[in-house]
């Protein structure tokens, strides 16, 4: 975590009021949560149009399962972004519906191209994109936590 800075936001008192109402309907604990909150959607955003960004966030799918077709190309191009895509959950809502939920973090301009590609196939009724964040820091791994686990037998 780094270091607090304070600073003061000079703005109009109407402003102001419509943003207090903003910080009580939203139930944040402190305005500074919600201006630090606010700061960090903004830069998000900044960064899903800067292609040098990394962003990571979810792909959600709605379609038409009986379309064969489509289920493979949704899987052909998973598989081709593998390196982007982090998780996908698969869900039977109906006889003919089904819902996606695709988990993504990656530079911005290749996400955004999967992202399109998936959402523009043929039988998808619904895709929407929510960007989460822009990782900072190098990728999560356990990868150099390895600890051998030692399994005892059972006792006698």
């Amino acid at each position: 975590m780094s270091e607090i800075v304070r600073f003061s936001v000079s703005v109009e008192s109407d402003l102001f009021e419509r943003f207090d109402r903003f910080c009580q309907e939203e139930h944040f604990a402190t305005r500074s949560e919600a201006v630090r909150q606010l700061m960090r959607e903004m830069l998000t955003r900044r960064a899903w149009l800067q292609d040098s960004h990394d962003v990571a966030g979810t792909l959600t799918l709605l379609y038409d399962h009986h379309r064969e077709q489509l289920r493979d190309q949704l899987a052909e191009l998973q598989h081709e972004h593998h390196e982007v895509v982090v998780s996908t959950m698969h869900v039977h809502l109906t006889h003919d519906l089904c819902l996606e939920v695709v988990v993504l973090r990656g530079p911005a301009a290749r996400i955004r191209e999967l992202v399109a590609r998936l959402k523009g196939l043929k039988g998808v009724h619904r895709g929407e994109w929510v960007l989460a964040g822009v990782p900072e820091g190098k990728p999560h791994s356990h990868a150099d936590k390895k600890r051998a686990r030692r399994i005892s037998p059972p006792s006698a």
